[in-house]
């Protein structure tokens, strides 16, 4: 049998199931593209542009309305945020990773229970009686707005760092561990199964964008869940404070009278301000707590990495499939 006509159907079946699994830099003209940006003088006039427009924007509105300085920084901020996602997802292609992992996610919230339940009754726990600890709300309840949002992107990025530095780590333990036989075994129900028994696939080292698309879906995948967890806590504190927290406490605690949320938000979540905010500061908290448990948690890690080292087996291998036939077809 030729093996030009089904190489060049199964190498474009492979880059689809790339794409539908969040891994287009598994894709070699993709993975270029990308290098290109990245490696080039262009990106730095990219990153300007992003920051001069939103600087420009904060200002725009810090001064329109001269009393609203904070309102300025958050404009300035979220237009930063915007534009930088809209880079990274059209450009770089971290949409297609993001969809992945929320699909994955939601798909096997089943097996994701088991696993919250080892670390939600201790984060409780802790984070209860925080809630009720005098000291949190004078700096929750009274911070500015924006200062509340940049501690909660604080927490996000410490987050993020602690997953950095555990995953490249399980992503090369994976490689390691799909060799020989296996690459036949874990292209099973995939659109390189037939061709695994064709061509002699071995498994070569993964370029460094492709090791970095592995990483970052799981980044993803880990980062719905602290999310899913974080909106979840953050309901509880504010059904919990409602019902348990009058107002004349708040007051004592804090020193300051009560104050109401802005009447569109406070239409959507009939609370107070300052509930509100602890509410947000302590269920981000948790967010970091919960990765951080996450990444140190020996029984927490294998369990986790089970649920999804199937899919990295089945990336590495479909990858060595791909690289044998298009380099048979070059």
């Amino acid at each position: 049998m030729p093996a030009s006509r089904p190489d060049a159907r199964t190498v474009e079946h492979i880059e689809a199931w790339f794409d539908d699994h969040g891994l287009p830099y598994f894709t070699g003209d993709r993975a270029d593209t990308v290098e290109g940006w990245l490696s080039s003088k262009r990106i730095v006039a990219v990153i300007v542009l992003i920051v001069g427009v939103s600087v420009a924007a904060g200002l725009l509105v810090g001064t329109a309305w001269a009393d609203r300085g904070s309102l300025g920084t958050a404009v300035g901020l979220l237009v930063f945020l915007a534009l930088l996602g809209l880079f990274a997802g059209r450009l770089l292609r971290m949409g297609t990773m993001m969809r992945w992992a929320v699909r994955r996610t939601f798909s096997s919230l089943g097996l994701m229970f088991p696993l919250l339940t080892r670390a939600l009754p201790l984060l409780l726990l802790a984070v209860t009686f925080l809630f009720i600890n005098a000291e949190v709300w004078q700096v929750a309840a009274l911070m500015p707005r924006h200062v509340l949002w940049i501690a909660v992107g604080f927490f996000a990025v410490i987050a993020a760092v602690f997953l950095l530095v555990r995953l490249p780590e399980e992503v090369r333990e994976v490689e390691r561990e799909v060799v020989g036989p296996r690459v036949v075994e874990c292209c099973a129900g995939t659109p390189a199964e037939e061709a695994s028994r064709l061509v002699a696939a071995v498994p070569p080292d993964l370029p460094r964008f492709a090791r970095a698309n592995l990483v970052l879906v799981l980044l993803f995948n880990q980062a719905v869940q602290v999310l899913l967890l974080s909106l979840g806590l953050f309901a509880f504190f504010v059904v919990f404070g409602s019902l348990t927290i009058p107002d004349s406490t708040v007051e004592a605690w804090t020193g300051e009278p009560v104050t109401r949320l802005p009447s569109s938000l406070g239409r959507l979540i009939p609370v107070t301000n300052d509930l509100w905010q602890v509410s947000v500061f302590l269920s981000a908290f948790a967010g970091l707590y919960f990765t951080v448990y996450a990444v140190t948690d020996e029984t927490y890690r294998s369990q986790f990495f089970a649920g999804v080292s199937t899919e990295l087996e089945q990336a590495v291998a479909v990858n060595a499939v791909y690289v044998s036939l298009t380099r048979e077809s070059s």
